[in-house]
């Protein structure tokens, strides 16, 4: 009977973290569904909200912008010097561009600035949201009539997504200009053989690809954060299991739209 027991009590707490771990990716659904039908609604657009979105924008990627260049630089011209020098030594230097471009501008380059803008933002606005709740801010926002979704949560994710698609567009134009000159040196007459491997890498399906992949990236980086905060217990010892919670959540959905993003394309 105590093994029965025991393996009942197993089976119920079991069964009630599936429940707990399944309603909280519901809800995030729920959420990221209700932030996607805001975001296309004109009427979102206000001075108020404008506002919230560029300083958003503004803390999140223009204050980083002159760390985060020098971090993608020094990065983006060690691995092209890795990949161009081995390259040579195998006699495979005529594919060297090519390697150099796809991994760093389509895969690397647009998960490192996810990941970075989820460490410096990302935390902060769960911690953030998630005190709200706790204090009852959110409530006493929708008491005198302000809806907290158009003035607190959405331009926190347009302003999120465009700080990614922004350096995300940045890095992998520091990273183009890096490889043309590591490769070709600054001899401008070369720019032609340059834009046909270019053309070759940067089809239509690759681009659109890559537009989806860092737009879903930008969402997550945001939408993650604030439904997570959002479904703290209202006790203030609950916010960092809930930042922790949503950071674990966070990365788990990045690496996923990553690998999705490979297999679709290489498999």
């Amino acid at each position: 009977m105590g093994y029965l027991a025991n393996l009942l009590d197993f089976l119920t707490r079991r069964g009630a973290a599936t429940i707990a771990w399944l309603a909280g990716w519901a809800g995030l659904a729920r959420f990221a569904a209700s932030a996607l039908v805001h975001a296309v609604t004109p009427a979102t657009y206000n001075s108020a909200t404008r506002s919230v979105v560029f300083k958003q924008v503004y803390f999140t990627a223009w204050q980083i912008l002159p760390g985060y260049s020098l971090f993608a630089a020094l990065l983006s011209f060690v691995i092209i010097r890795i990949v161009v020098s081995t390259a040579s030594d195998f006699g495979l230097s005529d594919y060297a561009l090519e390697t150099v471009i796809r991994v760093l501008v389509l895969e690397l380059l647009p998960l490192i600035t996810a990941l970075f803008i989820a460490l410096r933002s990302s935390a902060a606005i769960n911690t953030e949201v998630a005190l709200m709740n706790v204090q009852n801010e959110i409530r006493a926002l929708e008491d005198v009539g302000v809806d907290p979704m158009q003035f607190e949560f959405i331009p926190r994710v347009i302003g999120g997504t465009i700080s990614v698609l922004a350096l995300s567009a940045f890095s992998g134009v520091l990273a183009l200009v890096l490889a043309y000159l590591v490769v070709y040196g600054p001899q401008p007459w070369h720019f032609p053989a340059f834009s046909i491997v270019l053309a070759k890498i940067f089809d239509f399906p690759i681009l659109l690809g890559l537009s989806i992949k860092v737009f879903l990236f930008g969402l997550a980086v945001t939408v993650i954060p604030i439904s997570e905060g959002l479904r703290a217990p209202q006790k203030l010892f609950f916010v960092p299991i809930a930042v922790l919670r949503g950071m674990v959540r966070l990365f788990f959905v990045i690496m996923l739209i990553e690998v999705a993003s490979l297999a679709f394309k290489y498999i």
